[in-house]
């Protein structure tokens, strides 16, 4: 399929969901589309999947879906190649935040997509009917009914983990046509789903609240801030100063957005750039710690260990030998 075809299908798609296809074609023309499959399953689900290069760095500001009625949008975004066995992922360096991660939002919710100049993007979004996701878990709905409520606005977001990667990535790579493709792809989205539910049941369990554009803007802004300084962790103070909220309120606001505690989300990206940086630059232990600030590093090591199952110096052994 040409490049012509390509943003033909993603003008039809655009319009299916009410978006103006004027100013959805001027985000297109920022964008070059090597690969879109879009799979109509409506009005109980919707599978696209695309790989995009941005010709610019651009932020894409999706408008609400208010043609489908009540629903879910599950974005699969920022696919690199991983290994599953290692549990780490391979992101370019200058991306430290474009990790693989999976955004959930409702339909009626405003959202931002960011597509940095030169990077291939790989992604899968299911736009699912309510009450057929409510039906597809079944008695277990009452554990996310933060997912349900339609007075409330929510946006949560997961690390991709290395099952679900692979499952995406043979999604993404082999694509299905003719016949029962469209029974595959349901039957694969289905499956994505119930990795990711399995994923959340294992979330903190607090309260839910609704979220307004302004907290969900200051929540990313800590985000973005402690991804940039892993060598380097921002002090409690200097979080408070850049969301702009008291710390309860942060700490609340970050555990029901990415499911984790800040200084625990802050070290599980620390461990993932220490893999990294021993796996891509063979830096040594000793140099891989004190390059992410740490001053102990028997502690670097327990905490490595507690993240991958082994201690840093076989890991990377290990992966000197696969190398090879």
């Amino acid at each position: 399929m040409n490049l012509t075809d390509n943003k033909k299908q993603m003008l039809d798609l655009a319009e299916k969901l009410g978006m103006p296809a004027s100013e959805f074609s001027d985000t297109l023309d920022l964008l070059r589309l090597n690969e879109i499959h879009i799979v109509d399953m409506l009005p109980e689900m919707l599978l696209m999947i695309r790989s995009v290069i941005a010709e610019e760095t651009f932020v894409y500001r999706r408008k609400p879906v208010d043609d489908l009625g009540r629903g879910l949008l599950f974005s699969f975004q920022n696919i690199f190649s991983h290994s599953s066995d290692d549990h780490v992922y391979q992101y370019p360096e200058k991306s430290l935040q474009a990790r693989p991660h999976i955004r959930i939002t409702p339909f009626h919710l405003e959202s931002e997509v960011v597509f940095p100049k030169g990077l291939t993007i790989t992604q899968i979004t299911i736009l699912i009917e309510l009450d057929f996701l409510k039906n597809f878990i079944g008695k277990d709905q009452e554990t996310f009914g933060y997912l349900f409520n339609d007075e409330k606005t929510l946006l949560i977001e997961e690390f991709m983990s290395p099952e679900v990667a692979d499952l995406v990535n043979e999604i993404a790579g082999t694509p299905a046509s003719g016949t029962l493709s469209e029974a595959y792809y349901k039957l694969k989205a289905l499956e994505l789903l119930y990795l990711l539910f399995k994923n959340l049941s294992r979330r903190q369990h607090i309260k839910y609240q609704s979220l307004r554009s302004d907290e969900i803007a200051a929540v990313y802004r800590v985000r973005d801030a402690i991804s940039f300084s892993l060598d380097n962790p921002l002090t409690q103070d200097e979080l408070v100063k850049i969301s702009g909220m008291n710390i309860l309120k942060l700490r609340k606001l970050f555990t029901q957005i990415f499911g984790k505690g800040i200084y625990e989300y802050g070290q599980y990206l620390r461990m993932q750039e220490a893999a990294r940086l021993m796996q891509e630059k063979h830096l040594s232990v000793s140099e891989t710690g004190y390059q992410l600030g740490f001053t102990n590093l028997s502690y670097f090591g327990k905490l490595f260990e507690q993240h991958f199952g082994m201690k840093p110096k076989k890991w990377s052994a290990q992966h000197r030998l696969k190398d090879n």
